[in-house]
């Protein structure tokens, strides 16, 4: 038995639905979604659904929440980025080292 599903046991789940996807792209990125969520569960013991009818939290947190993340994405944007300038410039170098 998988964790989700002992998970669901606990929880008083019987069936969850599953989908056909036509785009595994899609499929990879809604795996993610269902995985990260059981992270939050675990770590939390509450999903976000609980949170927002039981009112744990507000929107402020919400919102405040949402900056943060982005602020982090833009941060992993600029690392990510200079990574590649990185490898490009490595790159660049291997090659003239070679070609002599």
């Amino acid at each position: 038995m998988s964790e989700r599903e002992i998970m669901d046991a606990k929880n008083g789940i019987v069936c969850r639905e599953s989908y056909g996807f036509r785009d595994p792209v899609v499929k990879n990125v809604v795996d993610k979604f269902v995985s990260r969520s059981d992270v939050g569960f675990q770590k939390y013991g509450s999903t976000l659904d609980d949170e927002r009818r039981l009112k744990m939290k507000g929107l402020t947190k919400y919102l405040n929440d949402i900056q943060e993340e982005l602020m982090d994405a833009v941060l992993y944007i600029q690392a990510a980025r200079e990574e590649l300038q990185d490898l490009s410039e490595e790159s660049m170098i291997d090659k003239f080292r070679y070609e002599k």
